[in-house]
């Protein structure tokens, strides 16, 4: 059989999509007039970012082969896509910078192509740049793959070496094996809704075949729909009359909607239905969570809509309304990672030109808490976790201090690769950040590879600066969900003149409780203008005050109109003002300017 599916992984920046272009240009799969950079990044933040948010997948013509390149998203939040998408494949291309060397995704990429048996095929690029030593690189890989294999040295935006790693491809990578008469099975790999035609379901056949006019079934979800359209990508649609074994394509099944197509589900048919399901799925869970509101109040309906049509073309996000005394209604989103808050956030303002606000991100915890009657309604009805556990996604449903028995957090493995120069920098920063160490690994010797188990809520907040800071840069990270630990983590409160303020509720450790509340309330003061009366910013942590700051009044030059006579004149009008503060002061409100927020999110933390 001669089909090769293959897949390109790198470290972001690595020239990946650069590559994908060189191949598909010298094969002629692209016309040249049609040609442009980045061809499979077709969205215009995947261009700007140059990173690759949806997979992709394309056939390719090669003499007398079919190839078929499986896209996969070049960041560490979307290591469950490509985890699936290198299931699609026999084999991979490990691209390497050999101007930066291996990278921390170069390493994870790595360990996961040859846990799942797939033959790998090391590629040295930007090897025309004075600067790179593929050599050094080449090296650097050897003793991450445990073995020396030859690597291709090529120039994706030259194309020097591309026609010799075709032929590599073609020879190394093994042919798809199956059963091609067996019970169909195909895996599915992406999705994205197409609003004239519905659910475009990506996937890759492993046994049996597929026909336009059967009817599939899901197994994962237990959908059955008719297959009206099947095909292949070039990369456009390309209608056929089936997919046979070890071919890679399309089906069009008026399904309508995308959530109920899962990336990872096995596609089978309803009346000849395949005994197991492929293996490896599992429903993705949202691991960072945030809460998303309109700067102009008047715009939640306009964000309502924007939520629900791009969650059609990005069904990874979960969302919710959700109410907030400070900020109003808002919908409180479940995300994959770190930059996938950044990519939804700025996708609702670009396509749907809104101003929106986000909170500052936060990771599921683990509560164990007394079952009291006095709970309010949304404890009730929260998920649970296990062994008597509650799961709380948002710091304003934990239950009152006194009733909690327990709380577990996330943990995550961390990989770092750094230059050994900057190694004590980043693992003092590690054991800021609460980590706890595992293994060190020199590679060369000029890079080492450090591995940590570190709580995910530290990542979340400002990790990925500091690390850049303390290494000057060269330092890359990649990281895995490990497990949920039990921890000393407290709910800190705001209060801004005795009333807490839900929006700027912090979980936080214990230990950095009275330093970060003391760093909020410094800022808020900042922020808050004075008011007619004095007004106390407070941090509260297990109902105690942990850090104060007082805004002075704005006073009032009530004796300028005493040009002389009586001091009692004017200590009666002193008085008198004294006595109006502290009555406003008792009955008064203080109105935070949206402003305030906005900086708040921002501050180091």
């Amino acid at each position: 059989m001669k089909i090769r599916n293959f897949s390109i992984v790198a470290h972001i920046d690595h020239g990946k999509t650069t590559l994908s272009d060189r191949i598909l240009e010298d094969t002629g799969t692209v016309a040249k007039r049609k040609m442009t950079a980045q061809l499979l990044d077709g969205m215009e933040l995947e261009k700007e970012r140059g990173i690759t948010i949806k997979a992709k997948a394309v056939r390719i013509k090669y003499k007398d082969y079919e190839l078929n390149l499986i896209d996969t998203p070049g960041h560490v939040d979307f290591s469950y896509e490509v985890a699936r998408s290198l299931r699609a494949c026999e084999g991979v291309l490990l691209l390497v910078d050999a101007s930066q060397g291996v990278e921390a995704q170069t390493v994870a990429h790595a360990h996961l192509a040859q846990s799942l048996g797939l033959k790998v095929i090391p590629v040295m690029n930007k090897v025309d740049l004075s600067q790179s030593d593929a050599d050094l690189s080449e090296e650097q890989l050897w003793e991450i793959l445990r073995e020396p294999i030859l690597a291709e040295r090529v120039s994706a935006k030259t194309g020097m070496g591309v026609d010799h790693l075709l032929e590599r491809i073609v020879t190394d990578i093994p042919e798809p094996k199956g059963n091609p008469n067996g019970k169909p099975r195909a895996l599915i790999f992406d999705s994205f809704y197409d609003p004239f035609r519905g659910v475009i379901i990506y996937v890759r056949m492993f046994d049996g075949s597929l026909k336009q006019g059967q009817t599939l079934r899901l197994m994962g979800g237990g959908l059955t729909s008719k297959i009206e359209e099947i095909g292949y990508m070039t990369p456009q649609l390309v209608k056929c009359g089936g997919l046979n074994m070890g071919e890679v394509g399309y089906i069009v099944a008026g399904i309508k909607d995308i959530h109920s197509v899962k990336v990872g589900d096995t596609v089978t048919l309803a009346d000849n239905t395949a005994d197991e399901p492929l293996p490896g799925y599992e429903e993705t869970k949202p691991v960072v969570f945030a809460s998303i509101f309109p700067i102009d109040s008047p715009d939640y309906p306009l964000l309502r809509t924007a939520l629900e049509k791009l969650n059609l073309s990005d069904s990874s996000f979960s969302y919710q309304s959700e109410v907030s005394k400070a900020l109003g209604f808002g919908f409180r989103l479940g995300f994959m990672g770190l930059l996938h808050i950044e990519i939804v956030k700025e996708r609702l303002e670009r396509e749907f030109n809104l101003s929106l606000i986000a909170t500052s991100p936060n990771v599921v915890y683990h509560v164990k808490f007394t079952s009291k009657k006095s709970h309010p309604q949304e404890l009730s009805a929260l998920r649970d976790a296990g062994d008597g556990y509650k799961v709380i996604d948002n710091p304003a449903y934990f239950p009152p201090y006194g009733d909690i028995i327990d709380i577990k957090e996330p943990t995550i493995t961390i990989t770092i690769v750094t230059p050994v120069e900057f190694m004590d920098g980043v693992m003092t920063l590690l054991k800021e950040k609460r980590g706890t160490y595992l293994e060190m690994e020199h590679i060369s010797n000029m890079r080492v590879i450090i591995k940590y188990i570190m709580p995910m809520a530290e990542m979340v907040i400002d990790f990925y600066n500091k690390l850049k800071s303390v290494s000057k840069g060269y330092a890359s990270f990649d990281y895995e969900l490990d497990e949920y630990r039990s921890s000393d983590v407290v709910l800190m409160e705001i209060l801004i003149h005795g009333e807490p303020v839900d929006a700027l509720s912090v979980v936080t450790h214990k230990d950095k409780a009275q330093t970060q509340g003391r760093a909020l309330c410094e800022k808020l003061k900042e922020l808050i203008g004075r008011q007619m009366f004095e007004i106390a910013v407070q941090a509260r942590v297990n109902g105690k005050i942990v850090a104060r700051e007082t805004i002075p009044a704005m006073r009032k030059d009530v004796i300028a109109k005493c040009y002389g006579g009586d001091i009692t004149r004017k200590r009666k009008l002193l008085e008198k003002q004294k006595e109006g503060k502290k009555r406003m002061k008792s009955i008064g409100s203080v109105d935070i300017p949206q402003e305030a927020f906005v900086a708040m999110l921002k501050i180091d933390q």
